[in-house]
């Protein structure tokens, strides 16, 4: 369809700076704009009157659901009230502190505090931080390293980058950075033995964190992070064990455990949190997307009573703590906050969550599971990834060139569902918002189906 607003599209490759995007063919008119206009529940229109079910709920975020006027009405009600005050020196608003009492009636056991930014990727810098912090106070300069996974993604700042495993967050940016260094991704599919089961891959996983650990020296190392389930580097839940057996290797040497909760937390596996749903004692949680349902910015770091209390130790001994962002807690992504997580609870989106989310995932994997070309489905809850394979007998992949990802990306496009083309392989990623329903479910699985025959063959 034509564009109906030519000035617009012009104003935005003269003017704005799109991220994760090709900047010299957007600026050329050679890649796609879309304007989006509005939306509601599961689907988003832009200005050219296409109307699109969105099966990534924007970035894994909207759980709600677009069009939600609860959030809406509590995000003008404060920006009438007090539209801005900060944090700084024991100053809060109403929204703010019954926000942080709520994220810990519903985080894991342990938890005490939430401090609260913008975006995941400040939560994780806070989060380094707090935990270089943590470290002096107890007398060991050194231990400082923190150990992330390849393929994970923990943000795209200059730390963040750099704990992110995923070479198009590193290359040309010069990261990562000292002190970042990475480890074996929990990723059963590209086991490097295909004789592994998944509890033999999860003891691989261990072993090679602890032999990473005696080669960096256990003395130097301050935490891990990890995503409950691995999210931009492929969709990955992990293979049973694993996090019984990483976590028997950071108690050992004394290292704390970052979950990084950013896609997870909130109801996405059908659990409040991932750490919940796999087992996990994390020191410190990193929370966004589904706090607000990116309804207004906002992000935490809910630490945990250990880390606290050396926390509040050091500021005895030093005086304030020196960390703080302008805008954090803001009143109004604090007000979203508390309305978001009421409806989440009103709407019963956990329990939908994975109730729906099972029987998207094996509706998926019974549509496409035998394909020819597809080597795995996988996921958990509302989170689902294709891989597509040239030969799923050898698991032989396709050359990158190729982009069969987002081929069947833009074919599924074409039929009005938005899924992503995952980076680093040709994996079609899915994570709709939690208020979906089976029948759209279906509609996505159909859609799918459809688009991989388009690409690939009927296999």
């Amino acid at each position: 369809m034509l564009l109906k607003n030519d000035t617009l599209d012009q104003w935005d490759r003269e003017n704005f700076f799109h991220p994760s995007t090709h900047l010299a063919e957007f600026a050329r008119g050679e890649a796609p704009s879309r304007i989006v206009s509005g939306g509601s529940g599961v689907h988003i229109e832009d200005r050219d009157g296409n109307r699109l079910l969105d099966a990534f709920a924007g970035l894994y975020c909207v759980n709600v659901g677009y069009g939600r006027q609860e959030i809406a009405e509590a995000i003008a009600a404060q920006a009438r009230e007090l539209a801005y005050y900060h944090s700084y020196v024991g100053h809060g608003t109403e929204a703010s502190i019954t926000l942080a009492k709520m994220v810990l009636d519903r985080a894991p056991k342990g938890m005490s505090k939430v401090y609260f930014g913008l975006g995941g990727s400040d939560a994780n810098e806070t989060n380094v931080k707090l935990v270089w912090y943590y470290n002096n106070i107890l007398g060991r300069p050194q231990k400082k390293k923190i150990i992330s996974r390849w393929r994970g993604y923990h943000g795209s700042g200059l730390v963040t980058g750099s704990l992110t495993g995923l070479k198009l967050f590193h290359d040309k940016f010069d990261l990562p950075l000292d002190r970042i260094v990475h480890t074996e991704a929990p990723y059963y599919y590209r086991r490097p033995d295909l004789g592994m089961s998944e509890a033999d891959f999860a003891a691989y996983c261990a072993d090679e964190l602890e032999k990473l650990i005696a080669r960096e020296g256990a003395d130097t190392i301050a935490a891990f992070i990890g995503e409950p389930v691995l999210g931009t580097g492929g969709i990955v839940p992990p293979p049973a064990g694993y996090w019984q057996a990483i976590q028997k290797v950071l108690k050992k040497y004394d290292i704390l455990l970052i979950a990084d909760e950013v896609v997870t937390g909130f109801g996405r596996l059908g659990s409040m949190f991932g750490s919940d749903h796999y087992g996990m004692e994390p020191d410190i949680i990193t929370i966004a997307k589904g706090l607000t349902s990116a309804y207004a910015p906002l992000s935490g770091s809910i630490v945990g009573d250990k880390v606290w209390k050396v926390l509040a130790q050091g500021t005895d001994e030093n005086g304030p703590i020196g960390h703080g962002w302008t805008y954090s807690a803001h009143p109004i992504g604090a007000a979203a906050g508390v309305a978001n997580l009421k409806l989440i609870d009103e709407l019963g989106l956990v329990k939908n969550a994975g109730e729906t989310g099972a029987y998207f995932n094996k509706a998926m994997k019974d549509a496409l599971g035998d394909h020819a070309h597809v080597g795995d489905v996988r996921g958990e809850g509302l989170l689902c990834a294709v891989e597509f394979v040239e030969d799923r007998e050898t698991r032989k992949f396709y050359d990158p060139s190729q982009k069969i990802g987002p081929q069947v990306s833009a074919a599924l496009l074409s039929k009005g569902v938005i899924a992503r083309a995952m980076p680093q392989g040709d994996i079609l990623g899915f994570a709709p918002p939690l208020c979906l329903t089976n029948a759209e479910a279906d509609e996505v699985v159909g859609k799918t189906t459809e688009a991989v025959r388009d690409v690939l063959g009927r296999g």
